[in-house]
Formats: structure tokens, C-alpha cells, sequence
């Protein structure tokens, strides 16, 4: 999909009132790209106007030279469908309409492309649900399914992760990401969910503050700075992941160990107001790696302690700090 001067927003009367500007993108086979921006900066108006939902105030937008429909582009919205009476099955089947003749029957080709859709998304043991009967993860997993039967190469997706928990959203995202690969879909998001977009994403959109759009490699436009420019991150680094924690008992801790062990400690120790070196200091904490568990050890000048739980490791800490303001 190749997206030339387009210019996205809304005509009344004979005022424009123009979201994006200029946009030149293309989407391409096998790669998943997320959109990224602040709230209300016109995505959704963005994903409605490159799906054909929305008309575009200028510039083209086609695929493989031609003004693109149903049989190549399939979207999911953020909308719930509501369908008394709807089974799973003929949902997804829904996905065929662009193909079918005026007899409205199903043909072998289609019936396969319904149970291949299913069979990507691990959705068989749902397909004779009323579609009422469905929880928010398992309607966008369905939704999924639906547009994969459409047999498109282009999908787009708005916010398909928006009110799930951790668990669905992850899942949503890594079959989007298979999807990419194994049928070498163009397949375009909108969301919020940074963390997933820079760990799957091959190409982040980033919204800019000139009614343009910056395209690049997540981690490109994390060490740019381009990231931050646009979300303007409050207390949080997004080059290191972390949460800034102001370090308000006025000690610091020498910490080492390595691995995950290591990472969770630091934060537990900034959370609870420490500052964390690796430089020579009066307290000190080891993180003990052993193969069944893990332990740690604090050095308070030449006391020594060894700890089960950074709980009760924390708790010696404050005290003793407690006790040296004294």
C-alpha cells in the first residue's frame, strides 16, 4: 500500500479542519507497523481514511497501482458487533461477503479460508458460541479471525487491544506479529500499548507536532528522542524502561548480582527512596544467585546479614536509616 500526499481530516461547509497533512507511507507485506500518538490527535480518523471509511481531504491512496477495496483491506474496530443470534462461526464467515455470489452460498475456497482463519487464531473450541457469550479478548481474537477470512493483504486495526488485560493484549499482539510472518500480511494498529510496539513492531508511525508522521525502526525513534518529543514522558525514561524515583532517604546503596534478580532490586530500592550505584559505599547489597533460589546480602560497615525476601531486606534498611538520622 503506497500513501501519497494524503491530507486527513474533516470539510464543513467550506472550512477544513485538517488532522494530517502531506503523508507519504507505504505499508508492506510482512512487516507489522503501529501508530502511535497522543490521545485525540486524530488516529482513529487516520485508520477510518486509510480504510475507505472515511474520505480523504487530498492525496491517493492505493495498492499495487489500484484504489484498493474490500478484497484488499480488511479492518477491525475498536466497536463491539452486535449480532443476536450470531454464532462464532458465521461471523468470521462474514469475512467471505466480498466474494460471494448472489446465491450467497459458501464454496469449498471459502469454507477453507473461514476454517484456516480459525485455525490461525486458536478460536475452534468457540465457534458455536453466540457471540453474546464472549468476553472482550475472545470478540478481538474473533474479529481477528473474521478479517483474516476476508484474505487481504492489507489489515488494519484500531486500538484492537483497547480494555483487555495484560495477558489478552499481549496474545492479540503476538498473532498479529505471526501473522506478519506466516502469510506475509501488511498489517497496521493503532495503540498505546508502548511497551508491546517497541518490543513487535517492525515500523512505529509516530504522529509529530506538524500534522505530519514520522516512520522509523522503534529503536531509532527511542535514541532519537523523537519518542519523547512527542509523548513528552513525565518520570520516565523510555531509553532505560524505568520510572524516575526520587531517591529521598539520603543514602545510597552499592548494589550488585546480575540477571532479572538484579533488575527488580534496583527498583524495589529506588522505589523506597535509595540511591542505587555500583560505586564504593558504606552500605552494600549483594544479590545471590543460586540455582533453586535467590538471596540477599547486606553489608552495613562490618555487619553482615543475609535476607530470604527483599521485604525484609528493605525493612532493615529503612530502620537503619531511621536510626542514623537520629
Amino acid at each position: 500500500m503506497k500513501i501519497r500526499g494524503l491530507k486527513v481530516g474533516f470539510q464543513s461547509g467550506k472550512q477544513e479542519r485538517v488532522l494530517f497533512d502531506d503523508l507519504n507511507l507505504e505499508l508492506t507485506p510482512g512487516q507489522l507497523v503501529c501508530f502511535m500518538g497522543p490521545n485525540g490527535i486524530g488516529k482513529s480518523s487516520l485508520i477510518r481514511t486509510i480504510a475507505g471509511l472515511q474520505p480523504p481531504l487530498d492525496g491517493a491512496i492505493d495498492i499495487d497501482g489500484k484504489k484498493p477495496t474490500a478484497k484488499d483491506i480488511s479492518v477491525v474496530l475498536t466497536e463491539r458487533v452486535h449480532a443476536p443470534n450470531t454464532t462464532v462461526f458465521y461471523l468470521i464467515a462474514y469475512g467471505r461477503y466480498p466474494y460471494l455470489r448472489w446465491n450467497l452460498q459458501f464454496s469449498p475456497d471459502d469454507l477453507s479460508k473461514i476454517n484456516e482463519a480459525i485455525d490461525q487464531v486458536h478460536v475452534r473450541d468457540l465457534v458455536d458460541k453466540d457471540i453474546r457469550e464472549l468476553s472482550d479478548g475472545q470478540m478481538q481474537m474473533v474479529m481477528i479471525a473474521k478479517a483474516i477470512a476476508q484474505d487481504t493483504p492489507v489489515i488494519i486495526l484500531d486500538e484492537p487491544t483497547a480494555h483487555l488485560d495484560l495477558n489478552n493484549r499481549v496474545e492479540v499482539m503476538n498473532v498479529l506479529r505471526k501473522l506478519c510472518r506466516v502469510m506475509n500480511k501488511a498489517i497496521l494498529v493503532s495503540t498505546h500499548e508502548l511497551d508491546l510496539a517497541l518490543q513487535l513492531a517492525d515500523v512505529i508511525w509516530l504522529t509529530d507536532n506538524e500534522r505530519g508522521i514520522i516512520a522509523g525502526l522503534p529503536e531509532d525513534l527511542v535514541l532519537s528522542g523523537k519518542f519523547d518529543e512527542v509523548f513528552k514522558f513525565k518520570g520516565f525514561d523510555l531509553r532505560t524502561g524505568e520510572v524516575y524515583h526520587e531517591a529521598f532517604r539520603n543514602t545510597t546503596v552499592e548494589l550488585h548480582g546480575e540477571g532479572h534478580d538484579l533488575l527488580w532490586t534496583r527498583n524495589c530500592l529506588q522505589r523506597n527512596g535509595f540511591e542505587v550505584t555500583n560505586l564504593s559505599s558504606s552500605v552494600r547489597v549483594d544479590v545471590v544467585n543460586d540455582r533453586d533460589s535467590t538471596t540477599w546480602k547486606l553489608a552495613l560497615g562490618e555487619k553482615t546479614a543475609h535476607f530470604q525476601k527483599l521485604e525484609d531486606l528493605v525493612r532493615v534498611l529503612i530502620s537503619n536509616v531511621c536510626e542514623s538520622g537520629k
